[in-house]
């Protein structure tokens, strides 16, 4: 299988992904489904929703086979956090 390479810039690329997200794909998904991944097809509007990325890039990939996918967890800003989360100070 031939290495997808991506045909937009990083910056476009989020810009389409979160458009997408935020006017199309939001309203449907956002009741109920915190912390679920959307993996959205930035050219086609075609999106996926599962427990984890995998198997929703997997369906995504099944319908659209060039898909250019944008992941979102929905109810949260990020799809993964990396480091300890918040600063606990002590006196």
């Amino acid at each position: 299988m031939p290495l997808r390479q991506p045909r937009y810039s990083k910056e476009e690329f989020a810009r389409r992904g979160d458009e997408i997200y935020d006017f199309q794909v939001r309203p449907q998904v956002e009741a109920g489904n915190d912390g679920k991944i959307v993996a959205i097809d930035i050219e086609t509007g075609g999106w996926e929703m599962d427990t984890d990325e995998i198997n929703a890039s997997k369906r995504l990939e099944t319908r659209y086979p060039d898909a250019q996918i944008w992941f979102v967890r929905v109810g949260s800003r990020y799809v993964r956090r990396f480091g300890a989360g918040r600063i606990h100070k002590t006196k």
